[in-house]
């Protein structure tokens, strides 16, 4: 939320008419964008309050395509900015100056799934959904489910190491990452891992392109792990009057060595504006809600869902409900699905930030973003995975509000202070992209930062794969 607009001279940059008629030639007449009505879409993402207009767009359908266009665009020094479905939230997929957009949603073919091997390879333009569904097709399950996962594509998850409801659990994309084709900005092509579940042979360059937001390469081909389906699940919802008391039922839960699939919170703003929203019959009295799921072996789901109940009554909760089957259990997961949604109804730009701290400071960091919202006359609507220390506060504001948006900014920065502060981090599964990169020195200190950028320049010497993100 720290990243200004491009400058005027920068915004005026322009890809070249002379790559331009070589990018034509590349690909076919309707995979190549350049009418300002046709490029506005691709200006901005998911993030509020930033955008910047693209020269072009084109729409690549091969990883000789891809290839094809970072040597062009690496012999003549034109920078690339590659997309997927624009959900990102972290200006990621912001264009930069003069850049071709490069965007991966066509190429959306689920290659092989391999039930012997317990493995799915897919293009980067797959929806997150689609290789969930193709996943319980085949008996198998594929954990990650980002919020976005009905339009959010594997690229992008891969690109940013995308998180969801079930990491607690289950963990996040990359622990689900195999192998990866990945396209080097010299149009290099490599593949990176393999269907083995052991393998230590040279450095793990797979795990280097994860979470790389695409500033090393362009991921063209992902090599996924899937596991069984669990047998059963059990959705309950506990309610309480306290925010400390929600916060020591997580502490306590996860003490108990219970270690559900879902434990998810909202604070007092989320749930009015989700049951305003979503009409799921959410109690508007309560100050915070957590939202709760086991899964796997019956006897075992049925002995952690007795113990969580249990937990939470003991730690103040005034009532526990039980979804009775699966209608009821995702109604009650909607709500938290729902949440950036309900909020975003309620003033003309939503932002929505995502900040990490230890589970035993999480009630001490809900109280301080309160506070902090308080101090600067500022709405703000807390939600998160409260399992593993993830919030999402979320301020309602209007970017046509300089001196609002003002405010906005100085309330970040002693969120995010904050949370280093308590040995957190600025960003749990959103990236660092535009919004937190003035941020990530302070995070990590110049030695990590020196270190990602000496790799960075080592891949990628002319500097043309997403300028200007993560760092200067």
């Amino acid at each position: 939320m720290s990243a200004s607009s491009p400058s005027s001279s920068e915004s005026a940059k322009v890809v070249s008419p002379a790559v331009l008629n070589r990018l034509r030639t590349l690909v076919a007449p309707e995979d190549f964008l350049t009418s300002l009505e046709d490029l506005i879409p691709y200006s901005f993402d998911g993030t509020a309050a930033m955008s910047a207009m693209p020269s072009v767009v084109v729409f690549v359908r091969t990883t000789e395509q891809v290839s094809q266009i970072l040597k062009l665009a690496n012999e003549t020094g034109t920078p690339v900015v590659t997309r997927g479905s624009g959900t990102g939230l972290s200006g990621g997929s912001i264009p930069s100056p003069g850049c071709i957009i490069l965007c991966t949603v066509r190429m959306d073919r689920i290659l092989e799934l391999d039930r012997a091997n317990l493995t799915l390879l897919s293009e980067p333009g797959v929806t997150t959904l689609a290789i969930a569904d193709a996943a319980l097709a085949a008996g198998l399950f594929y954990p990650p489910d980002p919020g976005s996962m009905k339009i959010s594509t594997i690229g992008g998850n891969v690109a940013e190491n995308s998180g969801g409801l079930r990491g607690l659990k289950y963990g996040v994309t990359r622990n689900y990452v195999m192998g990866l084709e990945v396209v080097l900005p010299s149009g290099e092509v490599v593949f990176s891992g393999n269907k083995c579940v052991k393998d230590v042979a040279g450095y793990s360059l797979k795990d280097l392109f994860i979470g790389s937001e695409g500033t090393l390469g362009v991921v063209t081909k992902v090599l996924l792990r899937l596991i069984p389906k669990p047998q059963t699940k059990k959705t309950m919802v506990a309610i309480f009057d306290q925010m400390d008391a929600a916060a020591d039922a997580v502490s306590a839960i996860i003490a108990a060595q219970i270690i559900p699939c879902t434990l998810e919170f909202l604070d007092r703003t989320t749930i009015r504006c989700v049951e305003d929203y979503a009409k799921i019959g959410l109690p508007t009295d309560c100050e915070a809600l957590l939202l709760m799921e086991t899964d796997g072996h019956p006897a075992v789901v049925a002995e952690e869902a007795a113990a969580m109940e249990r937990i939470c009554r003991e730690k103040g909760s005034r009532e526990v409900r039980v979804a009775a089957n699966d209608e009821e259990a995702n109604k009650l997961a909607s709500a938290r699905r729902s949440a950036f949604s309900a909020l975003a109804r309620v003033a003309p730009t939503t932002i929505l930030e995502d900040a990490t701290v230890p589970r035993s400071e999480l009630a001490h960091m809900i109280r301080f973003v309160e506070n902090v919202a308080r101090k600067y006359k500022l709405r703000v609507g807390t939600f998160g995975h409260m399992g593993d220390g993830n919030l999402h506060p979320t301020f309602l504001t209007d970017e046509r509000n300089t001196e609002e948006m003002h405010r906005v900014e100085l309330a970040f920065r002693e969120i995010f202070d904050e949370t280093v502060r308590l040995g957190g981090t600025i960003t749990g599964e959103h990236g660092v992209g535009l919004a937190k990169k003035s941020y990530l020195r302070r995070a990590l200190g110049d030695g990590p930062v020196e270190a990602m950028k000496l790799f960075r320049r080592s891949l990628d010497p002319n500097g043309i794969l997403n300028p200007g993100k993560m760092f200067d």
